[in-house]
């Protein structure tokens, strides 16, 4: 499906754009007005609030999730910019009743204190996980040559995209560091 705009009556601002994306691998056909990003789309037209709005301005990382397989902010992006794109959110990673090995590390190493920020830093950390296997490299890749090594500083630096307020970085760390190795 092409995206459909329509302006029936630009006078008085009345602009709307249909819309199909597939969400956590469920097709949704949605009329939206073209200025409603992805994060309002997902958390006020799908009813998927794990994405958080923090600071509505592509600095917090709240809002992270992964379009077709890569880390976004969703408050940045225009929702009718994203037809017959593939969107996974946190309530995406787990199959069924298994949690994802990303959910689970952050479980078994307390990566969430208030626990605002975890929706965006899980969606961030199984995307950095998934950019790391495939060999691509960060700012402080030392060696560009070799396999990438997901040392602590690599974690941090590809994580920096992600604001924790309650400052559980050394937790979140390690989170990614074990579901890496699985």
């Amino acid at each position: 499906m092409r995206s459909e705009c329509q302006r029936d009556n630009p006078a008085a601002g009345d602009r709307s754009c249909r819309v199909r994306l597939t969400v956590n691998d469920d097709e949704h056909d949605l009329t939206l007005d073209n200025r409603t990003t992805l994060l309002d789309a997902l958390r006020e037209r799908l009813g998927l609030t794990g994405s958080k709005k923090g600071c509505d301005h592509g600095q917090c990382g709240s809002c992270t999730v992964l379009l077709d397989g890569r880390r976004v902010k969703s408050c940045l992006i225009l929702a009718v910019t994203l037809d017959d794109r593939r969107v996974v959110t946190v309530e995406g990673l787990a199959d069924a009743d298994d949690l994802a090995p990303i959910q689970a590390a952050f479980i078994a190493h307390d990566a969430f204190q208030c626990g605002y920020c975890t929706p965006g830093q899980l969606c961030s950390a199984q995307g950095m996980v998934d950019e790391a296997a495939r060999g691509w490299p960060s700012a402080v890749t030392a060696d560009l040559t070799a396999p990438v090594q997901l040392t602590d500083a690599e974690i941090r630096e590809r994580m920096s995209g992600n604001l924790c307020r309650c400052a559980a970085y050394p937790n979140i760390v390690a989170a990614v560091r074990e579901a890496a190795t699985r």
